[in-house]
């Protein structure tokens, strides 16, 4: 009998196993693949791999803008492929050293819960055995959703698992979905050299981000020669002959799109099919478990974290649930998460990082708001190093001066966000963001800058 059983070892499961462990519970992970899940497998880690070989190509590309010299670039698309893989797999024994360093018992097979806080695990050999948890968590995560008009046969149209191993480079691709997954594989195929053409069923690319850092992505992807419908949608595939044929309705009409492959990027689904949730009874809602602030099932003992929830479905935020759960497991009080002070990143050229709200749904919130907007186009920082593009838009609430949310769209974004994270969860306001000095010259003294524009005080505008 274990203290905990984590069910999948994705982002939240290894992370709420160790943090289990950590606290002297003893633990178990049942895992029916890899170790590390789809995020170190077959998404976050590898594909920032992928990400990282087309942004060095495209500096090959453009070495004469520095004053360099290279000729005849090439990208040697199986092995960049290749590097991704070894990246994955290296990050994978990571996670396997840390089961072992914690001495968490990994169980291979597919489990299935079964009344009387037992799962029924299957291994590879179709040999069946039990175990037992007093407290069993649900981490097992979510796969690429499929359109019913979008069938995924895994060689012409396919989801992000191919996209990451397509054994050539093709010519061209229609990418169908702009959120997160299809704008990075959009980026990645377009550097590599393939013509990518993108169809987004909302009126504008990343359609969760602030509507000015969609301007500013759409702006830059059509630089880079990318072909942009928005407010369109594919409403049948022919696969019949060498590539797809793909009819596609936009407000200008119906035309019909040509390509080798079509990759199918309209969100993830949670996996929760088969894994016993009904001979529990379970509570779900509109494909999603229901749980309450730490996370437990409205059956007692049993809780779920990650993907399988109606929360963000984003790496950091499976693992948050997951410490979350175990400390409440383990009779702490760890504080409930706030969702609304999650980063969301978006690993394209340029870059995207965001947090709180946009400034759309603070008017719509009601705020009287000062919104302050500095262009990398005139930090230092980003003009020595050839990288002008975006900009960082700050929003505050005019009469306290609470930070409300941060857009950024630029070269290492992602790597400034934390700052704004922090900040909100300090309850800093814009004059102490403006008070505080940041480095010079630096990307992130753009974060001081726009708090200042806001307020009337930015210099180097």
């Amino acid at each position: 009998m274990f203290d905990v059983v984590v069910i999948g070892s994705g982002p939240g499961g290894y992370v709420a196993a160790i943090r289990a462990s950590q606290l002297g519970l003893k633990t178990a992970v049942i895992e029916k693949s890899e170790l590390g899940g789809v995020c170190l497998n077959w998404g976050c880690i590898p594909t920032k791999a992928l990400l990282k070989s087309a942004q060095v190509f495209q500096y090959m590309n453009h070495a004469a803008d520095y004053g360099l010299s290279v000729t005849d670039a090439k990208a040697d698309f199986p092995a960049v492929v290749k590097r991704s893989r070894g990246v994955a797999e290296g990050m994978s024994k990571g996670i396997q050293f840390l089961m072992k360093k914690n001495k968490i018992e990994v169980i291979a097979g597919t489990a299935k819960l079964i009344p009387g806080k037992k799962i029924e695990v299957t291994a590879a050999d179709g040999k069946k055995s039990i175990v037992e948890g007093k407290h069993i968590i649900l981490a097992t995560g979510g796969r690429s959703r499929e359109l019913p008009n979008l069938k995924q046969d895994g060689k012409k149209i396919i989801g992000y698992r191919e996209a990451m191993v397509l054994p050539s480079k093709p010519a061209t691709m229609i990418v169908v979905g702009a959120g997160a997954i299809g704008v990075e594989f959009a980026y990645f195929y377009n550097a590599m050299g393939t013509k990518v053409t993108i169809v987004e069923f909302a009126d504008r690319v990343t359609p969760v981000e602030d509507a000015d850092v969609s301007k500013e992505l759409e702006r830059n992807f059509r630089k880079q020669g990318m072909t942009l419908y928005t407010s369109s949608s594919v409403e049948s595939v022919d696969t019949s002959g060498t590539g797809v044929k793909a009819k596609v309705k936009t407000p200008q009409g119906e035309i019909i799109l040509e390509a080798d492959i079509l990759l199918s990027a309209t969100g993830v689904t949670a996996n929760i099919e088969n894994i016993g949730l009904e001979a529990l009874g379970i509570k779900t809602e509109k494909g999603k478990v229901v749980v309450d602030k730490y996370y437990q099932t409205n059956v007692a003992g049993i809780y779920a974290i990650g993907d399988l929830l109606p929360t963000q479905a984003l790496a950091h935020v499976a693992s948050a649930e997951g410490i979350t759960c175990v400390e409440k497991i383990a009779g702490h009080h760890p504080e409930p998460i706030d969702y609304n002070n999650i980063p969301g990143c978006t690993y394209c050229s340029p870059e995207i990082a965001s947090v709180g709200m946009t400034e759309e749904a603070a008017k719509k919130a009601g705020y009287e708001i000062k919104v302050g907007k500095f262009p990398f186009s005139a930090s230092g920082k980003a003009s020595a190093g050839g990288t002008k593009e975006g900009f960082v838009k700050v929003i505050f609430d005019a009469k306290y001066g609470e930070w409300l949310g941060a857009h950024f769209i630029g070269a290492n974004v992602t790597e400034m966000i934390a700052e704004v994270v922090v900040a909100r969860k300090l309850e800093t306001t814009g004059h102490e963001i403006i008070k505080a000095i940041h480095p010079h010259p630096t990307m992130s003294e753009a974060v001081m800058e726009a708090a200042a524009a806001a307020y009337g005080e930015v210099i180097h505008l």
